[in-house]
């Protein structure tokens, strides 16, 4: 069918004030959209028909932010069943369809590449303690990926490279074996400073490459999580340890930074070369302002890397909120061009 003949969703009824959100969409970065659009498209085609409110509800979005994605993917055009096929959809009366995604409708598979780093990543999760779970897992990926899996195999992962990590890891795996607490040495790089705090273990994971423990830290009396090469030392104690019932796993899929009410309030405003900040750190809000700039407004109990980050962007980035912080930014800078001016 060519676009011409395509039905063209802009034809669809708008929907009413009552269906509009009382307020702005909120942001979302381009990779969370494309998640979502390679999603909704076999969700949709599988089901033949269905309602606007209940594909809307799924997905976690307004009925609006739906109708700009199905919008986006009219204009997606495959090369099967023949060349520059774009994909037929339509939602009128509350409905949605599509169809002609014969490309995009299969269940997504793993490709060689993908296979084999994903076996690397679960077998460093094995060296954590994963349990026999992981074991099951990996021997049914290895079964289904057969050479890609045997390949994997061959790539030796040393995550602790060092005594004091090795001792650590153990002194880990054997508090959450025992039920105990532990007393932790943990560096922590914002502030240039070692603390010790009790922990109370819950588990252990692997996010982005880094291993972590996840507990119940006694000293901010909530649930933290420890990245395991930033503790500088881990002794098991001779105590029980006590997760309170409120206590709840931290959901590293939304990733690893929780802003909190009581941090403070940074906004800084972003020349286009600068536009990934907006994706890459959790904002409160994103302006567009002209010629291309952002508005953007994060959250951080310490500043210090607000000002580096500031600092790095240079002319791409201006700090104006709080004003201490962007006094902070410019005195910073000004001592940096007075070194060069000195020599």
């Amino acid at each position: 069918m060519s676009p011409a003949s395509a039905p063209r969703p802009s034809s669809a009824p708008r929907p009413s004030s009552a269906q509009r959100p009382s307020s702005p969409p909120r942001t979302i970065t381009s990779a969370e959209r494309l998640r979502r659009l390679l999603a909704l498209v076999p969700y949709v085609a599988t089901r033949r028909v269905v309602g606007l409110a209940e594909t809307a509800s799924t997905f976690e979005v307004t009925e609006r932010e739906l109708i700009d994605d199905l919008n986006l993917l009219w204009c997606v055009e495959l090369r099967s069943p023949e060349p520059y096929c774009p994909i037929d959809l339509s939602y009128e009366d509350g409905e949605v369809s599509i169809s002609q995604t014969e490309s995009i409708v299969r269940p997504l598979r793993l490709g060689a590449d993908e296979a084999s780093a994903l076996l690397v990543a679960l077998r460093m999760l094995a060296q954590t303690g994963g349990g026999d779970a992981v074991a099951r897992l990996i021997a049914k990926i290895e079964s289904a990926a057969g050479a890609a899996g045997a390949a994997s195999a061959q790539v030796t992962v040393q995550q602790f490279d060092s005594p004091r990590a090795r001792s650590v890891t153990t002194a880990m795996a054997a508090a959450l074996n025992g039920g105990n607490r532990v007393h932790l040495r943990y560096y922590v790089p914002s502030r240039d400073e070692a603390t010790e705090r009790d922990v109370d273990p819950m588990r252990l994971l692997v996010v982005e490459g880094h291993t972590y423990l996840e507990g119940w830290c006694r000293r901010a009396e909530a649930v933290r999580l420890f990245r395991l090469d930033r503790v500088l030392s881990a002794d098991v104690l001779d105590v029980a340890a006590e997760v309170p019932e409120e206590a709840e796993p931290v959901d590293v899929d939304a990733g690893l930074f929780r802003p909190s009410d009581s941090d403070i309030l940074a906004e800084l405003e972003l020349a286009p070369p600068a536009r990934w900040i907006a994706e890459s750190y959790p904002c409160e809000s994103v302006t567009e302002l002209p010629d291309g700039r952002l508005r953007i407004a994060l959250r951080t109990p310490d500043t210090a890397w607000v000002r580096r980050l500031a600092l790095r962007l240079g002319e791409d980035a201006r700090v104006t909120s709080p004003a201490s912080l962007a006094e902070e930014v410019r005195t910073t800078a000004a001592a940096a061009l007075a070194q060069y001016n000195d020599d």
